[in-house]
């Protein structure tokens, strides 16, 4: 037993193996214990990353919805404005052509006026005219006479 080799060899794996415990132990617990430590770290520092992008994207999301919201009522004003801007314009037009169809009737009026009263003073001169001619052509120089002393007769009475 102590000839053979195989048991030296044992022998010597064992005491190897009592003095790796004994002085590397320590050491190979440290850093195992290290290892641990580190790997805890990575997963501690993971999960707040986890949780900061879960908080950043409710946050997004958040904020998605915000401008989702405000763009909708952007669009109702924008609608609700275009609605009064068209009846504005509608207004305005009509107004417009009130006042264009009354400006037209008041030309047309006076137009009417203007030739009603342009047909009379023609119908007077026409008139005058042929009172004119028909006293000329029937008129003597006694009849003359007689009508011109009567007018001055009235002139005074007529004056007052």
């Amino acid at each position: 037993m102590f000839a053979d080799p195989t048991f030296w060899v044992a022998v010597s794996f064992v005491l190897f193996l009592i003095i790796a415990v004994w002085k590397g132990g320590s050491a190979i617990v440290g850093g195992l214990d290290k290892r641990a430590e580190e790997i805890k770290r990575k997963l501690d520092e993971a999960q707040q990353l986890r949780e900061e992008a879960q908080a950043a994207k409710a946050d997004y999301q958040r904020r998605q919805r915000d401008a989702l919201e405000e763009a909708e009522a952007i669009l109702e004003h924008a609608k609700t404005e275009a609605v009064r801007m068209r009846e504005e314009a509608e207004a305005k037009l009509e107004q417009s052509l009130a006042r264009r169809e009354q400006l037209a009737m008041e030309k047309i009026q006076a137009a009417e006026a203007k030739a009603l009263q342009e047909v009379r003073a023609q119908m007077v001169d026409l008139a005058v005219a042929a009172t004119r001619r028909l006293i000329e052509d029937n008129m003597d120089d006694a009849t003359q006479k007689k009508l011109v002393a009567g007018a001055i007769e009235e002139i005074p009475t007529r004056l007052q």
